[in-house]
């Protein structure tokens, strides 16, 4: 079966925290024999930042940031048996979206696929004319990175036939343990692009904690963090690679993930970092959303905080063998639930299912 995916980067990770999302499904897609055409724009500077070379599991079609070159490969949905219009593609979406969806064959299963649902949806409530809006009703699926049920009664409200949450997840083989690193040594280690809607929290639970816990190293990496007044136990690492990830994770007593606002308000969207964190058994602290308990055990799997106070209570009270254990349950939990070769399973059965049902439609 033919996909024709158009996303932000399935190659580079730089301002695209999707990108190990879309590695995990699609890798696992092509174990189940699909057959993925991944459509990225050279934007934001990605291409000079990649991490991954194309693999031999998608192919990977660069294509100019202008308005020619989107037309060119809207074109090439034609060609698919299911079309894909992620969203945060950065450059064109509203021109990808009706484009890709009108170049469909009738037979192909149309898919908006949504890595910030939360946010989404608040754009479509607030926005009648906009084309995702108008569009929904004709889609075959949307699918989202998280969000469980308020996101599924969003979606369906505003008129999707069928909206199911695919979760984050765990490549074992891409973020597991590995020996601690010196330069990469800290109490408390943060991975996080620099966000609007996250800066704020951020601020929360992870400066706040800094500056309770001055005796205490920090350590942040990610894009855009240069010029923000920190205090002095915070040690910047700039943009972190992800062949760097695994080397974080385990060279902290702990790893702090904080979800962005939107995210936060919904609840049920565990962030790529999440999994990737507990598949390396690093001891998680994570800032307080809804559903967190489907996931990861608080107290046992991960550690839960409602603001900066907690951050700092917990850190001070954690000890190497408790951090150890922590992450030892995290890592047994993810491995045999969350892995995306058991989204991949999901997947596959809803294109089938949605192939068949197709099929039918066009004999009746």
């Amino acid at each position: 079966m033919r996909i024709a995916f158009y996303g932000s980067s399935l190659l580079s990770a730089y301002w695209n925290g999707a990108a190990t999302y879309y590695r995990g499904l699609l890798r696992e897609l092509a174990a189940r024999g699909y057959q993925t055409t991944f459509y990225e724009p050279d934007a934001f500077d990605r291409q000079s930042h990649r991490d991954i070379d194309p693999p031999d599991w998608a192919r990977v079609m660069v294509y100019p940031a202008t308005e020619t070159a989107a037309r060119a490969v809207i074109a090439r949905a034609a060609e698919a048996d299911v079309v894909v219009k992620a969203s945060g593609v950065g450059v064109f979406d509203d021109l990808l979206l009706e484009g890709v969806m009108a170049a469909a064959r009738p037979q192909a299963v149309k898919i908006f696929w949504d890595v910030d649902a939360a946010a989404t949806l608040t754009e479509l409530r607030h926005g009648p004319e906009l084309p995702l809006r108008r569009m929904l009703p004709g889609l075959d699926l949307v699918l989202t990175y998280g969000g469980g049920p308020p996101v599924i009664a969003g979606y369906q409200t505003l008129g999707a036939r069928a909206c199911r949450p695919i979760y984050n997840a765990l490549d074992p083989e891409t973020h597991h343990p590995v020996a601690a690193e010196a330069g990469f040594a800290g109490d408390l280690n943060f991975l996080a692009n620099r966000l609007p809607d996250r800066e704020t929290r951020m601020e929360r639970f992870f400066l706040e904690p800094a500056a309770r816990l001055p005796e205490r190293r920090f350590l942040l990496g990610g894009a855009g963090w240069d010029d923000k007044p920190m205090p002095s136990n915070v040690r910047r690492l700039g943009h972190v690679g992800t062949a760097d990830h695994n080397a974080v994770n385990c060279s902290a007593l702990a790893v702090l993930n904080v979800a962005r606002d939107s995210m936060a308000d919904v609840g049920f969207s565990p962030a790529t970092r999440v999994f990737e964190a507990a598949g390396a058994g690093a001891c998680l602290i994570t800032d307080a959303w809804e559903g967190v308990e489907l996931f990861l055990r608080p107290g046992d799997e991960v550690l839960v905080a409602r603001d900066g106070q907690e951050v700092a209570e917990q850190l001070a009270a954690l000890t190497p063998p408790r951090a150890r254990a922590i992450g030892e349950a995290a890592r047994r939990r993810v491995l045999s639930e969350h892995t995306y070769a058991r989204r991949g399973d999901e997947v596959d059965a809803l294109l089938r299912r949605e192939v068949a049902a197709k099929r039918e439609r066009s004999l009746a």
